[in-house]
């Protein structure tokens, strides 16, 4: 029996159409860096796409890409821009001569790119060896990579299965997909002795096997932080949204112990946002994932520690401590306590639906689940501007794109450059006053029927695609009667807290409750689940700034 083939080292890529520029950037690249690295050249951006597709599908790692400005066909930043949906986690560096450093600078926002780099080099040592390893570091570092060889197996529509995969996609964890029902699927089951019966199988790189896994599981498998370090903080942050990291980022960068605590991954809804375009500093959009990703690594840069896959079930006040509580019954304390813990999209009620979530039916998911709509039609309920993003990407490789909505426009509720878009793209279709009705299938969706709220018609349409952007049902439940909270199940702070005078019913201190302060002193909220937030990236990632402010002030009066 042959010895198991050794996984192929991390790749770095060079991507330049003159032969002469691509054999120096080779050379001097597998000088330094080729015992442990592979050092791969193209010469051109078609070419290098192909090789990454072959390396994606071989679940190879790529730390580093490179591509030059000026390239015939695709652009050096066309190329990284196609680049970053295959391997969003590989540092990006562009080179390009003197004269072309203003179109590089502009590149920083349109590929998130890493680091340009002046042609000539020369002497590599202090101009090109420095920039690399920084960037090799930084990329060894993260939390992304050890799960590039992970397989998953699963069924075409298990609920679950589309689970797994979302989680992994959230946190960029690489992984390779696997039908259960095709033989390689089945060989892999046959390996790690099991059977179709109990879905999905996710096969770490190290061989190691877990069926039907937790989200904990696949967290502490797959090298993401789930263990805190100490027993107490300055502040604590749950929620992992933009208000969060926000929050943790400059928590921690101005001397606070601070931890985040996500219960599924970092970047909230906004997370899922295949491209965020009215963010500022961002002129060309940024992905949710991409801002999500930059967020948690300039958090943790600080010093914040980030916790993924915990579950937080309670929060208690004991004396000065702020105590949180987990589901494993495990706890937490600290000085302060920042809520960001956003809200969910309502589950959508009509017959059928629930029968079919995660197998055709989801909510959000829109970036996991693009790939499988290629040519097809889709179908998505919503419209505010996450609906509208989703309708946008999913664009690229649907047939057709139907946007179903309950009003009369979309201009109640959607951003106008988004509608612009819209109205522009071919592809999509707006159905005014429509509402769903129900769902059919077999063994997964096949169809809806539609219902005209005007006119009362109803028609079954084919669909094996509907994705959900409804309404927002904030996360507080756990929260009980800690902190006041509104009808809707929002929290309220500061002037919006119920008073008979100048301080809320209960309250323990002489002063008013700051801006951002729950009912409970040294508990602060922000972001989508502060009652009357506005609802965007912006706003949420201010709040989180905003409510430090505020967790300083609090704790100088202690």
């Amino acid at each position: 029996m042959s010895a198991p083939k050794a996984p192929a080292k991390p790749a770095i890529l060079s991507v330049d159409d003159d032969p002469g520029v691509s054999r120096a950037v080779v050379r001097d690249l597998r000088k330094r860096y080729g015992e442990k690295y592979r050092i791969i050249r193209a010469e051109s951006g078609d070419q290098a796409l192909e090789t990454l597709r072959e390396m994606k599908l071989r679940g190879d790692a790529v730390a580093v890409i490179v591509a030059d400005y000026r390239m015939p066909g695709l652009s050096g930043i066309e190329f990284l821009e196609q680049a970053m949906d295959l391997y969003p986690v590989a540092r990006r560096v562009l080179l390009t001569a003197y004269a072309d450093t203003d179109a590089a600078i502009d590149a920083i926002n349109v590929v998130d790119l890493d680091h340009y780099l002046l042609k000539p080099w020369d002497p590599p040592e202090e101009k090109l060896y420095p920039v690399f390893d920084a960037l090799l570091d930084a990329w060894a570092s993260s939390s992304h990579h050890p799960a590039e060889e992970t397989k998953v197996i699963g069924h075409r529509w298990s609920e679950r299965s589309s689970d797994v995969r979302e989680f992994l996609a959230r946190n960029q964890l690489a992984y390779r997909w696997y039908m259960s029902d095709e033989p390689e699927g089945q060989r892999l089951l046959s390996a790690a002795g099991t059977d179709e019966l109990r879905l999905p199988v996710v096969i770490a790189s190290n061989g190691d096997v877990l069926v039907e896994p937790t989200d904990a599981e696949l967290a502490d498998k797959l090298g993401l932080s789930t263990t805190l370090s100490e027993d107490f903080y300055d502040l604590v942050v749950i929620g992992g949204g933009p208000a969060g990291l926000g929050a943790a980022l400059y928590g921690a960068s101005e001397g606070l112990r601070t931890v985040l605590i996500e219960r599924r991954a970092t970047g909230g809804q906004a997370g899922q946002s295949s491209r965020i375009e009215n963010y500022l500093g961002f002129p060309d959009g940024v992905s949710g994932a991409q801002l999500a990703d930059r967020a948690r690594r300039q958090a943790t840069k600080f010093g914040a520690e980030v916790i993924t896959a915990r579950d937080v079930t309670g929060l208690e006040i004991n004396g000065s401590a702020r105590t949180v509580r987990f589901d494993d019954g495990s706890s937490v304390d600290a000085h302060s306590v920042i809520l960001a813990t956003g809200v969910s999209y309502r589950q959508l009620s009509a017959p059928g639906l629930d029968t079919y979530t995660g197998r055709g039916v989801y909510y959000g998911s829109a970036v996991t689940e693009a790939a499988r709509c290629s040519e097809q039609d889709v179908y998505i309920v919503g419209g505010a501007n996450s609906a509208g993003q989703a309708a946008v990407y999913l664009s690229r490789g649907a047939r057709s794109v139907t946007i179903l909505i309950r009003g009369n426009s979309l201009e109640a509720s959607m951003s106008y450059y988004l509608i612009q878009q819209i109205e522009k793209n071919p592809k999509i279709t707006v159905r005014t006053c429509t509402e769903v009705i129900g769902a059919e299938g077999d063994d997964h969706l096949e169809r809806i029927t539609l219902r005209n709220r005007a006119t009362g018609e109803e028609d079954t349409v084919d669909a094996q695609w509907l994705f959900i952007f409804i309404g927002a049902a904030p996360l507080t439940d756990w929260l009980g009667d800690v902190v006041v909270r509104d009808g809707n199940g929002f929290v309220l702070a500061g002037p919006d807290l119920p008073s008979e005078g100048v301080t809320p019913d209960g309250w323990p201190l002489d002063r008013a409750p700051h801006h951002l302060e729950t009912s409970v002193p040294g508990v602060f909220v922000a972001g989508d689940v502060h009652a009357e937030s506005a609802k965007r990236v912006a706003s949420a990632v201010g709040e989180g700034a905003m409510a430090v402010m505020f967790v300083h002030r609090y704790l100088a009066q202690q």
